[in-house]
């Protein structure tokens, strides 16, 4: 069988808020949860684990996700209207903007805990 994505751990201030931040986003479903992790599901069985580690500093990770136009346009729009800040580019030389790269669009944005994610619509490869 070849290897397939199945989970990550996502490290969390508040693993709930995170947890509800993603699913609001990425409109994801909840999963079972246990121990120390909040669980939400994506398409395909792949399961984002939020944990809030015993740790002062929670180093900078990044995510990036393939959407749809139409759930870019719903998620864009959920940004916005919560006041997230976002960007056209990873370096956060154009806030407030989206790009049109490799034939679709994007967008960078931080989630509750400082990790920058990014939505597209077209794959890079």
């Amino acid at each position: 069988m070849p290897a397939t994505f199945n989970h990550t751990i996502i490290v969390s201030k508040d693993r709930n808020e995170s947890a509800a931040f993603y699913r609001d986003v990425l409109e994801a479903a909840e999963a079972p949860s246990w121990g120390p992790f909040t669980n939400i599901l994506l398409d395909q069985g792949v399961m984002l684990q939020f944990a809030e580690p015993p740790v002062d500093e929670i180093q900078m990770q990044h995510y990036a996700f393939l959407v749809d136009d139409e759930h870019f346009d719903r998620a864009y729009a959920l940004l916005r209207s919560r006041d997230v800040e976002h960007w056209a580019d990873p370096q956060q030389t154009r806030p407030g903007e989206i790009n049109y790269g490799h034939g679709g669009r994007g967008v960078y944005f931080m989630d509750p805990a400082g990790h920058a994610l990014e939505l597209i619509t077209r794959p890079y490869l």
